[in-house]
Parts: structure tokens; C-alpha cells; sequence
């Protein structure tokens, strides 16, 4: 039996999650997170076997969540659950310690497929963004947010999502002027004056999709 933690913010998405896993016989929610710091309270608690991961939810998030679980428990495997179709996101998510990488527009197939792969020592990345890490990764010119730090690129996308940079603040546990700070430099770094210029960026570059 696989004992997955699920750890998601949004309430429906877990009830959606345990009625897939109910119905297999080889799969079963062991235990849930609602926000990031919720994640090591219920890994202490609950021994599971995945992790199930959304990139975005309050406190602890992303890219800093993953690189944190992994450095407590090194050999659990760490699998995506996202909108962000983005193969910049998942490449960080990917090179921070993930081993796997589902977008939540995926059919539930997919998913049970890759909680199998990851549970039997795996990886798994979905089909649907394959195509795009390859064309990205034999491209000829670097895109702009790739020099982006991990934290700065996480600002980007919670601009593009229409977050205040208090709302970011307060999601990251971080002062609002240290999002400032990240804000101006990724800004710098992309060569943008304004933020309906960032907005477009992120538009283009298919990051505003939370």
C-alpha cells in the first residue's frame, strides 16, 4: 500500500484527491497539509510513503519547501501537483529535489501513474510537458527569467498572479520590503520599466496561471 501526504491549500482539490486514491487499491491518503509549514508537522506524525505536493500555498512554498523537505528527508519521494505548466518552473522544481511533476489539468490516470513510478524509486514527468522541456532545452537563445534567482522567479509569477507585494510578504513569511527588494531586481535583470510591462512578460512566457 502507498501512504501518500497530500499538501494542498485548497480544500476541494484534497476531497477531489482522496475520491481518485479511493478508488484504487494500492494508493491511500495517509494524511493532509494546508499550508507549507503544516507539510513537517504531519511528516513527523504520520509515517507516508510520497509526498504530494502543490507549488503554492501559504507560508512555506515552492521551490524553498521542496529544497527543505528533501534536506529532512532526503529519500522521500517529492511529487508536484500544479498549475504551473511552465518548463522553467519545473525545471527548478526538478534541479531543488522533486521527483516528479504532474500539472492538475491532467487526467487522473496520469496521476496514479506517476505516484506508482515514484513510489517504486522513479521519476516522472507529465507527457503533456515533455515536449516543451525539450524544445526549451535545445533552444538557441536562454529566455530572459532564467537568470532569475529561485526566489525572485517565484515573485515574478506571484506579481503576474495579481498578488500585492504584502500579500506576497505575508505568504512567504518575509518582510514586504524584502519583496520589494526581489521586485526591483528581477525587474533590473528583465529589463522592465513598469508593472503592466511585467505583467505582459509573464503573460507571454505562460507564468500567470495562479
Amino acid at each position: 500500500m502507498i501512504r501518500i501526504l497530500i499538501a494542498d491549500d485548497h480544500a476541494i482539490v484534497r476531497c477531489g484527491l482522496k475520491q481518485i486514491t479511493s478508488m484504487t487499491q494500492d494508493i491511500v491518503v495517509a494524511s493532509e497539509a494546508a499550508q507549507g509549514s503544516e507539510v513537517f508537522d504531519r511528516l513527523h506524525a504520520e509515517p507516508v510513503d510520497l509526498l504530494l505536493l502543490d507549488m503554492s500555498m501559504p507560508g512555506i512554498s515552492g521551490i524553498d519547501l521542496i529544497r527543505r523537505i528533501r534536506a529532512e528527508r532526503p529519500t522521500l519521494p517529492v511529487l508536484v501537483l500544479t498549475m504551473h505548466n511552465d518548463a522553467q518552473v519545473v525545471s527548478r522544481a526538478l534541479r531543488a529535489g522533486a521527483n516528479g511533476y504532474v500539472t492538475k489539468d491532467s487526467d487522473p490516470e496520469v496521476l496514479l501513474a506517476a505516484i506508482r513510478k515514484l513510489a517504486s524509486g522513479g521519476w516522472f514527468i507529465d507527457p503533456s510537458l515533455v515536449d516543451t522541456m525539450v524544445f526549451e532545452a535545445h533552444a538557441d537563445s536562454a529566455l530572459p527569467h532564467e537568470v532569475l534567482s529561485d526566489r525572485e522567479f517565484e515573485v515574478l509569477q506571484m506579481l503576474a498572479a495579481g498578488q500585492s507585494i504584502n500579500d506576497i510578504a505575508a505568504k512567504l513569511v518575509l518582510s514586504a520590503k524584502t519583496i520589494s527588494t526581489h521586485k526591483m531586481r528581477l525587474m533590473q535583470k528583465l529589463n522592465l520599466a513598469s508593472n503592466a510591462e511585467l505583467i505582459r512578460y509573464a503573460i507571454r512566457h505562460g507564468m500567470a496561471t495562479e
